[in-house]
């Protein structure tokens, strides 16, 4: 299976799972957002997790290409700098978090941002496609 088609089934459905997740418990995640910004280990193992798995996919998928797949390598580079930033200038990037869940609106667009994301990233790979022998692959 190609890279690209094994992420899309890994993080489509894992960011719908989340977007849901926020959605449905709105006032929860907004007290979890809150709690994580506060520096200390979570913050720091939130940053590591971060890093080593944005690491994971600009190496495995570094393509700068004109199509959707371009999307696996933004969000690995988006991980591997959020993770360093935590890591190396923790107040930095809990100013960017605050920034970014400055309350109950921005929790909501973002959430509905991911949700989009991952239904979006599971159409293109859970969708058939007919291979070279006519057969579908899933």
């Amino acid at each position: 299976m190609d890279r690209s088609l094994f992420l899309a089934r890994l993080m489509g459905p894992t960011f719908v799972a989340i977007a849901l997740g926020m959605l449905i418990n709105l006032g929860m995640y907004e007290s979890m957002i809150a709690e994580a910004l506060h520096t200390g280990i979570v913050f720091y193992l939130s940053g590591l997790l971060s890093l080593l798995a944005g690491l994971a996919i600009v190496n495995l998928h570094n393509m700068w290409c004109a199509d959707w797949r371009v999307i696996f390598t933004i969000l690995g580079w988006l991980m591997t700098i959020g993770g360093i930033i935590r890591i190396v200038m923790p107040q930095v990037a809990v100013a960017i978090g605050s920034t970014i869940y400055g309350g109950r609106a921005s929790t909501i667009a973002v959430a509905l941002i991911i949700g989009a994301l991952g239904a979006f990233l599971s159409f293109k790979g859970y969708v058939r496609r007919a291979n070279s022998h006519g057969l579908t692959d899933w």
